[in-house]
């Protein structure tokens, strides 16, 4: 074997090497929040499997039996124009028209921060600047490489219910 060959050889090993390294990471995170049943790798693709569109106060349906425990806001608590970000279930819900709620993963498709805000028709993500629309969870600003997937839920007379 030249001297020429060994060299080619090793610097072709050392970039598969890192070829392989790069793609575990990216796989690694296009799993990320997968066990939370929120922003698995589905969500990312699009349509969630769940997809909840707008919810309108007016056209709620109350058929459905939701307890005390299910109940994620009330309706007033979530501004015209804005939204509220509930850390504990990893869950932001907007009202970008008066009566029409929805709701989307609070975890960023960039490296997975909890977004801190809802202001200016966005949701923020305080890590790297990442912004969101109010209406569909489209990406507005990156870096976030995918939208944030919807979350289902239902309102109930004054109370916004996970569906």
């Amino acid at each position: 074997m030249t001297r020429h060959h060994a060299r080619s050889s090793s610097r072709r090993a050392m970039l598969a090497g890192a070829c392989a390294t790069c793609l575990s990471a990216l796989a690694g995170c296009a799993r990320y929040g997968t066990s939370n049943g929120l922003a698995g790798p589905a969500a990312y693709g699009g349509a969630p499997s769940s997809a909840a569109g707008p919810v309108s106060a007016a056209g709620a349906s109350s058929a459905a039996g939701g307890s005390a425990s299910d109940v994620l806001a009330s309706t007033a608590e979530i501004p015209v124009g804005g939204g509220k970000i509930l850390t504990d279930k990893k869950i932001v819900i907007t009202q970008p028209q008066a009566g029409s709620f929805h709701a989307f993963t609070a975890i960023c498709t960039h490296l997975g921060c909890i977004v801190n805000t809802v202001s200016g028709g966005t949701i923020n993500c305080p890590c790297h600047g990442s912004k969101y629309s109010i209406v569909n969870g489209s990406v507005v600003n990156g870096p976030a490489p995918l939208p944030l997937a919807a979350v289902s839920i239902m309102v109930q007379g004054t109370s916004i219910i996970q569906g």
